[in-house]
């Protein structure tokens, strides 16, 4: 995150007038985002606390089920049922420390906490997907006698609990990284107990054992795919990658658009979580005496237009006035 651009806005805000109306406006936004996050925020942790005593609960079935039938595909539900409480409880506590206020040491909070959560709940997607992958091919290699009467039974109890939580989470905030990421995981759920169903029932009418490690596996290759976009979407976060949605290049037209703006440079754009997007550039300006009017349809361009709460914006009658990297912004690479 560039630093020098807040230094620069700092002594802007200092020095000129347009800082008191600019810190007016932006009160009253920041005063209706957290009117608005919080109830948001306190929804999702609710639906994520219900999700994960459900989800726990059922894994200690999973787990007894897994190993009186000898099941993999139970034991792989349950392993993932276990990763699910895991990441549910981490995602609870990625909202709490989200709603933390900013401190001298975090002057933006803990909101990025909840990106490095989501983070590590790919990772443990990852783990679980490759569990499974190994313990079905030792399977393939030692077969073992499979009890498909308590498989099944337990199968589709898992999958009554796992529509249940589905359909709890989908009801949050699905912008919200976190929660997707648990979503993801219930959803690798369900797969796996449609897997261990079908599995039981093409045991119990055909007694082919080897139809539990096939499902297991293409159950993993599908948690695989979920771990996947979840890891891209949060280490683009963690990366300061452009937020979804809003492309760089048309954002610099529509700045070099407003009137008494004739060039721009020095603009880094990223998201404190996808969800906030947040903005510094330089703007040059014709004269000096336009520096209030700009300021002022620059920060309402970027709140009707692209959805941009937070912004820096240093005002100069001259480029690199004040320094920085003069050339960073003046031509984006796709």
């Amino acid at each position: 995150m560039p630093s020098h651009d807040h230094a620069a806005h700092g002594a802007d805000h200092h020095g000129h007038q347009h800082g008191h109306d600019h810190d007016h406006d932006h009160d009253h936004d920041h005063d209706h985002d957290h009117d608005h996050v919080p109830t948001v925020t306190a929804d999702s942790a609710r639906r994520v606390k219900l999700a994960m005593l459900l989800t726990a609960g059922f894994m200690v079935a999973e787990i007894v089920g897994g190993l009186v039938s000898g099941s993999l595909a139970l034991l792989a539900d349950a392993g993932h049922m276990f990763s699910d409480s895991f990441s549910l409880g981490l995602a609870l506590f990625a909202f709490i420390m989200g709603d933390k206020a900013p401190d001298k040491l975090r002057t933006f909070g803990y909101q990025r906490f909840q990106v490095l959560a989501a983070f590590v709940n790919g990772l443990t997607l990852l783990a679980i997907a490759v569990w499974i992958f190994v313990a079905a091919i030792q399977r393939f290699m030692q077969p073992v006698t499979v009890l498909a009467g308590p498989m099944m039974v337990i199968a589709v109890l898992g999958l009554v609990i796992n529509i249940i939580v589905f359909k709890i989470l989908h009801g949050g905030d699905q912008e919200n990284l976190n929660l997707r990421g648990a979503l993801l995981h219930v959803m690798g759920d369900l797969l796996g107990s449609v897997a261990a169903i079908v599995a039981s029932v093409v045991i119990l009418l055909t007694g082919w054992t080897p139809i539990d490690p096939l499902l297991s596996m293409l159950a993993a290759a599908l948690i695989l795919r979920a771990a996947w976009k979840i890891l891209r979407r949060s280490t683009h976060t963690l990366l300061e990658g452009t937020p979804d949605g809003i492309d760089s290049a048309r954002l610099r037209e529509a700045l070099l658009e407003v009137e008494g703006v004739s060039d721009l440079h020095d603009m880094h754009l990223w998201g404190l979580t996808p969800q906030e997007p947040l903005l510094s550039v330089h703007l040059v300006i014709e004269r000096a005496d336009l520096h209030d009017m700009v300021i002022e349809r620059a920060y309402a361009l970027l709140k009707s237009r692209f959805h941009i709460q937070h912004a820096t914006l240093q005002v100069e009658t001259r480029a690199c006035l004040t320094g920085g990297d003069c050339h960073h912004g003046m031509t984006l690479h796709p």
